[in-house]
């Protein structure tokens, strides 16, 4: 069994591998899944979560993290993300690796996000507005790039500036035409794709300010309480999940249905909907379309096999965690 370190999973899974990996991966069986959170005992706003995803005869998946949100104020900061992700044979429960936690979920979140802008964002988008400037924010700015490589200009927004000043820099160091965005509203009428990946607990992009044939990437609002878009946003797109499953216990979801903004069946389809051409996806220049990545084991999963058929392909020099 090897272990396979941060900078190695990231070499191994480049946007167009893995973006690729899980559209043939969601016009297959779906596979077994179950999603484990626990809180941190006694308050405090921490999270630890256990994701196991079995797809029979081939790959069982485990992913544990914890998820500290005050981790990035730490000096010197560290990642909001962090744990394991293992990966073991269907067929004789032996384990065949073990990667960094954190970078699997960048890629996998990141990869499934530009999943839903290949199939849904216009093919001429050349605006790319980034809400937040967390560590996974770079990570979306890079997949939706790839998926639409006609993206010519890169806004960023976050509410403290000096985080989204350093994003900017160290996009544009890479070559990336990403500028600072000083105000959301007009950031989100400039753009023809918003994706936010942020902690908020209450709407930040306005569904007014969304133009005709804009798509909008939420990623945040994980948990109950969260919340990206306003109800208009909401009401006004044309709207696709990654997955149904926990949709109804969703922050960005389940709040819109509370309203009365929504109902379930605004919902117009999963990725499995997509890939599969069960439904259509974007139907005309000017519709608003909207992706809520919900996430799960079986994206993980997905992300984990893609993985290890790449490192068995490759063979790289990584150190063995033990003789197996």
């Amino acid at each position: 069994m090897r272990a396979l370190d941060a900078e190695t999973v990231h070499r191994l899974l480049d946007w167009p591998l893995l973006v690729a990996a899980l559209e043939r991966a969601h016009r297959g069986p779906a596979p077994e899944a179950a999603h484990i959170v626990r809180d941190e005992p006694g308050g405090g706003g921490n999270s630890f979560v256990t994701l196991v995803g079995w797809q029979r005869g081939r790959v069982i998946a485990v992913k544990m993290v914890g998820v500290f949100p005050g981790n990035l104020a730490r000096t010197p900061p560290e990642p909001s993300v962090q744990g394991l992700v293992a990966v073991f044979d269907a067929t004789t429960g032996a384990p065949r690796l073990v990667a960094d936690g954190a970078a699997m979920t960048f890629r996998k979140t990141a990869a499934d996000s530009a999943l839903g802008a290949q199939l849904l964002a216009r093919e001429d988008a050349r605006v790319l507005l980034v809400v937040g400037a967390g560590g996974l924010a770079p990570h979306v700015m890079a997949a939706h790039r790839a998926v639409r490589p006609g993206i010519d200009r890169v806004l960023v927004w976050n509410r403290g500036r000096p985080r989204a000043e350093a994003l900017v820099a160290a996009a544009r160091a890479q070559g990336i035409p990403a500028e600072l965005a000083p105000e959301l509203d007009a950031a989100v009428a400039a753009a023809d794709v918003i994706s936010c990946v942020t902690m908020a607990t209450e709407p930040l992009v306005k569904g007014s300010c969304l133009k005709p044939g804009a798509h909008l990437d939420l990623i945040g609002a994980w948990r109950g309480d969260m919340r990206e878009a306003d109800d208009t946003a909401l009401a006004r797109s044309r709207l696709f999940v990654d997955t149904r499953s926990g949709m109804e216990t969703n922050g960005e979801i389940a709040r819109a249905v509370a309203s009365g903004a929504i109902g379930l069946g605004h919902v117009q389809g999963d990725l499995y909907d997509l890939c599969s051409g069960r439904v259509a996806g974007r139907r005309s220049g000017g519709e608003i379309t909207c992706f809520k990545n919900i996430g799960g084991a079986h994206l993980d999963l997905f992300t984990a096999e893609a993985l290890s058929a790449r490192f068995d392909a490759s063979a790289p020099d990584c150190p063995p965690l033990r003789s197996s």
